[in-house]
Order: C-alpha cells, then structure tokens, then sequence
C-alpha cells in the first residue's frame, strides 16, 4: 500500500494507486491506527502540524478537525492535485520528505504514514524532521513491514517469493522495524514503539495482490503464469469470501 514519496507516475498510475488507498483507508484497522497515530502525535490546538506523503489528504483534514494547522506534503502532483479537490479548506505543498518548505524549529508535529519503505535513505528524512521540529515537537513514524506480509495461500513457497520479490524492489521494505533506532540515530527522545496487525478479507482489496504480483512479474522473480495463476487464486477466494491478507504495521513515536 505505498502511496508516498514515489517518483510523480501517469494520471492512469495514480488513480489506481488511489482507488487502493481508498479501500484501504475505510477499513475499521486502518481508521483505529489513524487514531492512534494522531494520539501518538499530541496535537496541541492552533500549532502546525506537517503530514508528510499526504497521499490525497485524508489524514491532514482529520487533523484540522482535531483544531490545528495541518499541511500535507507529497512529491506527487497527480496526489496532490486529487487532495486539493477533496479538502478544499486544507493547506497542501509539493516536496519531498528529504527537503520540507518549512523553516527550522517552525512546525510542532510530523507525522509520516507508509512514506519511509520507499526512501532510499529513510535517515536523511529522520533530519529532516528534526530540523523543521521545535524542542519538544512530536514525531510519529506508521508502516509497514513489506517483508512480513501475509497472504493465505494454496502455495505458500510462491507467495514468500512474491512478497520477498516486491519488497526487494522498494527503497527501505523493512524501515518499520527501523523506526526505533531511525529516531534514535536522529537524536530524538522517548522513544516509544508499537506493532499492529491489520486483517483484511474485503474483495476490494484483490489490487493490493495485483500490486505485490506484478511488480515481482516484471523484476523476473516469478514467471508470468505463475502469478497469474496465483492472483487467479486470489479471485476465487474473495468470491467465496476466503480472501485473508494480514499486514504487520508498526508505530514510532518521539520527542524533538
């Protein structure tokens, strides 16, 4: 489900990718770990807040609503430009995790939600954060761990190449189990961790699988017919209702 800090694709690309994070989004795990995340956060109200890898915004109008200043920011014009239309009332910039348009010690809150698997140096970024925090700011890392995502299967050998196939293909796949000492290199204080597990059984998330096969696909990993036998597999269970993909998310949090 990587939705952030990608290289800007066809409108076509991102309308997939968005009809993806949709289904995602709605989901009752994924709105409990938004919760969470904004907890983690401790908004304080009238302060800014920066939600880099905003996607189309969904979580930076869901913090206005908690009575701060919260910018998005994403690197995807496409993402971007979905976002605007959606939450008119909200505030949204065109950048990059590596390089924020915001002043040093000028924001009180970062939150970055499935964003540092695809940074090539997720360090980088961690500065950055601590750049634009003022002493005492909040930071709260949430992803996935791309190498430890499951998916119920007739072939699990085939399924461990697939996962293992599509995470190599990412910058940072397993960033999530590096939150801790990430923030800890960065000089970041009160460290706090948490592991969560969403389940998902619900037919719309079959993109999801055609996003983890193709790209194993293409990479020579697995063999065309191989993938479209197991994604064919996929089909039939979510039309039985016996679709299950559980993915590992962990939470990072700590203070500037």
């Amino acid at each position: 489900m990587s939705k952030k800090q990608e290289p800007t694709g066809t409108h076509r690309d991102t309308e997939a990718l968005l009809a993806v994070l949709d289904a995602a989004d709605q989901m009752p795990d994924a709105r409990l770990l938004r919760a969470r995340s904004y907890e983690l956060l401790s908004p304080v109200p009238g302060s800014t807040v920066v939600d880099v890898g905003c996607g189309a915004g969904r979580a930076v109008a869901e913090l206005t609503e908690r009575g701060v200043h919260a910018v998005g920011v994403d690197p995807d014009a496409w993402m971007l430009a979905a976002a605007r239309e959606r939450w008119q009332a909200s505030e949204f910039r065109e950048a990059r995790a590596e390089e924020l348009p915001f002043a040093d010690a000028s924001v009180r809150g970062y939150r970055a939600d499935k964003v540092f698997h695809v940074l090539r140096e997720p360090g980088r970024a961690v500065a950055e954060a601590r750049r634009v925090l003022c002493p005492g700011g909040r930071i709260v890392l949430v992803g996935q761990d791309w190498d430890a995502v499951m998916v119920d299967s007739d072939d699990a050998a085939l399924t461990r190449t697939i996962v293992h196939a599509r995470a190599d293909l990412l910058g940072a796949p397993r960033a999530g189990r590096q939150y801790r000492n990430l923030l800890l290199d960065g000089g970041f204080q009160d460290v706090t961790v948490e592991a969560h597990t969403s389940v998902f059984t619900d037919p719309a998330m079959l993109p999801l699988l055609t996003r983890l096969a193709e790209p194993a696909c293409t990479s020579g990993a697995v063999e065309r017919e191989r993938a479209d036998t197991w994604l064919a597999e996929q089909r039939r269970r979510a039309e039985a209702g016996r679709l299950l993909i559980a993915i590992p998310f962990f939470v990072a949090a700590a203070s500037a």
